[in-house]
C-alpha cells in the first residue's frame, strides 16, 4: 500500500471549470508525491473553522506536504504589510499555521515547500523578509544554485553539496523560529532550507515539484518524504 500523504489544499476564489470557489492542490505536487511512491490526498480546511479537529485529522495520515502559495499575512509575525505583499487569505493562513504546529507536535513526517517553509518558520515564532531586494540571484522566477550544509539531513537526502533549484518567491525567512536549523542558502545569503531539531520536518524554499521528473535531487525530496511516511505507517 502506498503511504497516505496529506497535501494541504489551497483556497481559490474561482476556477474556470467550477461555479464556485475551490480547494486546490498543484498537479505537479501531486504527481511528484505519486512518483515518489505516495498516495496524495488533498486536505480541505472548512470555511467555518479551518483548524477544526486538525491534529486528529492529520494523525490519520502517514506524511504531510505543506505546499507553496500566496503571501503569508505579515500580521502573523507582528508586522504591518509592505506594499509588495499580495494575495493574503486569512483562512489559508489559519489552516497552514495550524498544520505546521500540528506536524511538529505530533512528529508527522513532513516536507514544506516555499510558502510552506515560511509558514513553518512563522508558526514557530520566526519572521519573514516581506520583499527581497534585487541581488542578482533569480529568486522570483528562475533557476539558481543553492549550497547545502554538509552535515545536514538534507545533504544526506540529496547526496550533493550544491544543487540548481527552480525558484518562485519574493519573501524569505528572516528571524528563525524555535528549533529550526538553516541547512541551505543561496549566494546572496537567503535561507533556502530548514530542518527541525527534533521533529521529522524538512523544508525548502524552492519548488522541487517543478523539476522532479528531470532532476534527481528534486525527486529525492519526495522519495524521502514517502520513505519517512512509510516508516511511520509500518510502525503504527
Amino acid at each position: 500500500m502506498r503511504p497516505l500523504v496529506a497535501v494541504i489544499g489551497q483556497r481559490c476564489a474561482s476556477v474556470p471549470i467550477l461555479r464556485f470557489g475551490a480547494t486546490l492542490a498543484a498537479e505537479a505536487v501531486c504527481e511528484a508525491v505519486f512518483a515518489g511512491g505516495g498516495e496524495p490526498v488533498v486536505v480541505h480546511g472548512p470555511a467555518a473553522d479551518p483548524t477544526a479537529g486538525l491534529p486528529e485529522r492529520l494523525a490519520r495520515f502517514d506524511g504531510v506536504l505543506l505546499p507553496g502559495g500566496a503571501d503569508l499575512g505579515p500580521a502573523r509575525y507582528g508586522q504591518s504589510p509592505a506594499p509588495e505583499v499580495t494575495g493574503v487569505v486569512d483562512l489559508q493562513d489559519d489552516l497552514d499555521l495550524a498544520v505546521a504546529r500540528a506536524v511538529v507536535a505530533a512528529a508527522i513526517p513532513t516536507l514544506a515547500v516555499c510558502r510552506g517553509m515560511q509558514v513553518l518558520n512563522v508558526a514557530l515564532g520566526g519572521t519573514l523578509h516581506q520583499h527581497l531586494p534585487e541581488t542578482g540571484v533569480d529568486h522570483r522566477d528562475g533557476v539558481h544554485e543553492v549550497r547545502i550544509e554538509h552535515h545536514s539531513r538534507l545533504r544526506a537526502v540529496l547526496g550533493t553539496d550544491r544543487v540548481g533549484v527552480s525558484s518562485y518567491h519574493h519573501q524569505a525567512v528572516d528571524v528563525l523560529g524555535t528549533d529550526l536549523v538553516p541547512t541551505a542558502s543561496a549566494a546572496d545569503g537567503v535561507v533556502e532550507a530548514l530542518e527541525h531539531a527534533r521533529a521529522d520536518v524538512i523544508a525548502v524554499q524552492w519548488h522541487p515539484e517543478d523539476l522532479h521528473a528531470s532532476s534527481a535531487t528534486d525527486a529525492a525530496l519526495f522519495a524521502d518524504l514517502v520513505e519517512r511516511a512509510d516508516k511511520r505507517r509500518r510502525e503504527r
